[in-house]
């Protein structure tokens, strides 16, 4: 079907990775309802929603009731969504968070390490993350994922992206698979040369472990990406859906 609403400016799509504006938000929307469950009237935050490449599709879909918030740290792309999907889709809204980050905002008033998400506690049905974990250090990690947690209610879903390190990672590591080389140890997580932010990985341990003790149940499979260098794959990085207890 033709979009109603505009593809993003090039440099902007550029930004947010991924070639493929259209499909790849129209696949990701899949796993959110196919991996999540998602119902039209259920009400979704996306933290790291960079230029509404997932909200888009979701826009023919939460209805009766549904609505959707973005949060991004790019302010460009905050005012980008408001004047091309806020005015068509009222209940579709973008929030900016200044929040300090060495790849896309160096200038950021705010850590994100102590940043505390606008939103009442048990806000939202679902929380999805792409790309976010990706780009950030072990104490903002941790922050966000404590976050995610407060904002859920019980019952709710978080479907997050990761590069996760893992024994069968490392097995194909050593025989050159991997896409990504990530050399350059940074605390509990690795990095990549250059600036830290720019591409984090976590080991698949950790990354449960801190799911499981902000009350989050990580639900099995988790699906794994091809970045690397799997042959059993579905998306390019590792995507998992965990639920709040209670």
């Amino acid at each position: 079907m033709e979009y109603e609403i505009p593809i993003p400016p090039e440099n902007f799509i550029k930004l947010i990775g991924y070639p493929g504006y259209k499909e790849v938000g129209e696949t990701f929307f899949g796993y959110f309802k196919d991996l999540c469950g998602l119902q039209p009237e259920e009400k979704l935050l996306e933290i790291g929603c960079g230029v509404g490449r997932m909200a888009v599709p979701l826009t023919r879909y939460l209805k009766d009731g549904g609505e959707y918030i973005g949060i991004d740290i790019v302010k460009d792309f905050i005012d980008w969504n408001r004047q091309n999907i806020t005015t068509r889709f009222p209940n579709f809204n973008f929030v900016w968070a200044d929040i300090q980050n060495r790849f896309y905002n160096p200038a950021g008033f705010l850590k994100d390490e102590v940043y505390l998400f606008p939103f009442q506690d048990q806000t939202f049905d679902m929380v999805i993350l792409i790309s976010v974990f990706t780009h950030m250090l072990e104490e903002g990690f941790f922050r966000y994922v404590s976050e995610v947690s407060r904002l859920l209610r019980p019952g709710g879903r978080c479907f997050a992206t990761f590069f996760m390190l893992n024994p069968l990672q490392a097995q194909l590591y050593k025989q050159g698979k991997n896409q990504i080389d990530f050399s350059i140890s940074h605390g509990v997580c690795k990095t990549v040369e250059g600036i830290p932010e720019s591409v984090v990985s976590y080991p698949e341990d950790y990354v449960k472990q801190v799911f499981t003790s902000n009350g989050l149940q990580v639900r099995e499979p988790v699906y794994y990406g091809w970045w690397s260098g799997r042959e059993d794959f579905i998306s390019f990085q590792d995507m998992l859906v965990a639920v709040k207890e209670g």
